[in-house]
């Protein structure tokens, strides 16, 4: 028999029929002994505070604090998205865990935007940080600190910080004061040495230029008085410690990148800068000519919102939640991350974190953003276009640890498409709600896997060759959560997701070759327990991934593991794999045989045609609604309701008419 196709029942050996009972299964310091400042054993700097008595520490995820002289782009919401993603998926683990995010308001970049904005520096800061919080909040991203580097207790951790390098450490490993010549980025907030500098030229002017050939950005020669940390004496600590964890940053050619610049290109840090050149900082305590360097004041966010500076100061005390547990950063803003921080950590005997995640960047279509360019992605437009979870999922789905991530309406189109609408949206609408209305029905079905031993195979009597496992979906059942777990402890989201994808697809193609619309017009017995057999496979698959997708799209999957009946209680990673949960299920909704779902009222409803650049769709809504409302969101809303009703080609050609055209989707913004 050729595959896919569908051996009569006769033939359909269902095994392991008998009755009997419900199969589902039960399942369900950093220490520094010595306290030895300085010792060189590079393990000892991880941290898993407390002993089994006491309460364990949750596991800390943290973004980078974003910048605010700009408004937030895509790549801001990438890294708030893959954050909250790490610690929900700790959540559905039964573990605590807690989220840190908030903005970084210090330094020369400020306090120019602010002057050249006529406004004062902290007003400029308190009107941008409102924008990151709200995208964090449109972004449903559950952090549990927002911090500023502006806020009081931040302010006097950082002083507490700097004076403990300053008086705290042994001759030649604290604080130092002298002058330093080298070229300054203002852009990037930081020195680079001569061996990091080449000429550029200005193609609009011709002026010669000396940048970073690291970042590209325009240095400037500076010579001034300014307090150093020794960071050179660290050196031998850093190299030791990057051998006795390769691991500690991923993705591993990161590693290699840190490695390679603490052995060839370190340099001791200035740690302040004049107050004559930079005024918007944190004073340097003991006095009144220097600010103290915008990265120092930033990378203590971390430990300020652990409680360095209010609660404890040193490695004895109860330090949780740091370290740690992974801080998510971009590729910009690595060697802050991957050297200073540790360097600056080991010189107060604090623990470091445990792992670093450096990310790519964004392009849009292959081009790097810039608002040069003008082709920055607005976040908040692009949620109010693809929806909230459908964005974070594209963004998670394409994220890459090894190459800068490519953002485009047509790519997110056709994933939604794809994965959502097509895949894991389609099959919930062929077994929770099918056509043949009233026909089964997902409680049915798990109802009879609690009395019988669902075991369904292929029959070799006629078919010696027919391979086991071509009716069944056991294997990708059973090996999906396996895979997902591995790839999410891996903090690898996209391959992850692939995994969610596959079974999915298997599932769809399960359905179709088993065709239960068939199955269900026999009356026989041995005829209804294999449609149950299949309905029941196809809704494990669903629920399966329901649980799985909860951190990277939480609210679709809420409303799908509430379609499906899954108990609140039983939505962790241990029932999410099959057999695990014989108590779930909807009933069936009878009503007319023809009856057809509104597209409009699926998990996944249509979206604007992924073919039409922000700018063209923005401009498209202003002309077809703003008549109607001013409202973006409401503008989206009620364009996807005219898709809706006429289709998404039929609105598109009706849109390249013109006034002709628009005038017709006017009157199609109120149904018949």
């Amino acid at each position: 028999m050729p595959r896919g196709a569908l051996k009569p029942l006769a033939s359909l050996g269902l095994r392991g029929l008998q009755r009997s009972g419900s199969r589902v299964s039960s399942r369900i310091n950093w220490t520094c002994a010595s306290c030895r400042a300085h010792a060189v054993v590079a393990s000892r700097y991880y941290s898993s505070f407390g002993s089994s008595s006491e309460v364990e520490k949750p596991y800390y995820v943290t973004t980078p604090i974003f910048y605010v002289n700009a408004s937030p782009h895509i790549g801001h919401l990438y890294s708030m998205v893959l954050a909250d993603v790490l610690k929900r998926w700790q959540l559905i683990n039964g573990k605590n865990a807690i989220l840190c995010t908030g903005t970084d308001e210090h330094g020369m970049k400020i306090q120019q935007a602010a002057l050249k904005e006529g406004i004062p520096p902290k007003d400029f800061c308190d009107f941008n940080s409102a924008k990151f919080r709200d995208l964090g909040k449109a972004a449903n991203v559950d952090h549990d600190f927002f911090i500023r580097t502006t806020d009081d207790e931040h302010k006097e951790a950082v002083k507490s910080f700097w004076l403990q390098l300053k008086h705290g450490l042994p001759e030649g490993l604290g604080l130092y004061k002298g002058t330093h010549k080298g070229w300054y980025s203002v852009s990037d907030e930081c020195f680079y040495p001569e061996a990091m500098i080449q000429t550029s030229i200005v193609p609009q002017t011709g002026k010669k230029i000396q940048v970073s050939i690291e970042t590209g950005s325009e240095v400037e020669l500076v010579e001034e008085e300014t307090w150093f940390f020794p960071l050179t004496k660290y050196k031998d600590r850093l190299l030791e410690f990057y051998e006795a964890n390769p691991d500690w940053i991923t993705p591993a050619h990161r590693m290699n990148e840190v490695r390679d610049w603490v052995a060839h290109h370190l340099e001791d840090l200035s740690i302040t800068r004049p107050a004559s050149r930079l005024s918007w900082g944190i004073p340097a305590p003991e006095t009144d000519d220097q600010t103290i360097y915008v990265w120092v004041d930033a990378l203590i966010n971390y430990i300020t919102v652990a409680g360095y500076g209010s609660k404890w100061h040193l490695s004895q005390e109860n330090m949780s939640p740091w370290p740690a547990d992974v801080q998510v950063i971009g590729k910009d803003i690595l060697r802050f991350h991957g050297v200073y921080w540790p360097a600056l950590l080991m010189a107060l005997n604090l623990p470091l974190p445990k792992k670093i995640l450096c990310h790519n960047h964004w392009t849009l279509a292959d081009r790097k953003m810039s608002k040069s360019l003008g082709n920055v992605v607005n976040p908040f437009f692009a949620m109010q276009r693809w929806d909230v979870d459908p964005l974070r999922y594209f963004l998670m789905a394409q994220g890459s640890l090894s190459k800068d991530m490519s953002y485009s309406n047509r790519l997110i189109n056709a994933k939604y498409v794809k994965d959502l609408q097509a895949n894991i949206g389609n099959l919930f609408y062929r077994i929770a709600r099918p056509k043949v209305t009233g026909s089964w029905s997902t409680a049915e079905a798990v109802a009879e896997f609690r009395i019988h031993f669902f075991d369904p195979v292929v029959s070799t009597k006629d078919n010696e060759d027919a391979p086991k496992e071509f009716f069944t979906l056991e294997r990708p059942l059973q090996n999906t959560t396996p895979a997902f777990v591995t790839a999410m402890n891996n903090l690898d989201t996209s391959s992850a997701l692939r995994n969610v994808y596959e079974l999915q697809r298997e599932a769809n193609r399960f359905v179709s070759e088993t065709r239960p619309w068939d199955l269900v017009k026999n009356t026989a017995y041995e005829a209804r327990l294999a449609l149950l057999w299949v309905i029941f496979s196809c809704a494990e698959a669903l629920r399966i991934s329901g649980i799985l997708l909860q951190p990277i799209m939480p609210t679709k999957a809420k409303l799908l593991l509430d379609e499906l009946g899954v108990r609140a209680d039983r939505r962790t990673v241990d029932f999410a794999h099959p057999g695990k949960d014989a108590d779930y299920g909807t009933e069936a909704q009878p009503g007319p045989a023809d009856a057809r779902i509104k597209k409009w009222e699926t998990i996944f409803p249509p979206t604007p045609n992924g073919d039409l650049t922000d700018e063209e769709l923005r401009k498209q809504l202003r002309a077809l609604l703003q008549s109607t409302t001013k409202n973006k969101m409401n503008q989206m809303a009620e364009l996807l309701a005219i898709e809706a009703r006429l289709g998404e080609e039929a609105v598109a050609q009706l849109l390249a008419q013109g006034d002709a055209g628009l005038e017709k989707l006017r009157e199609a913004q109120s149904p018949p």
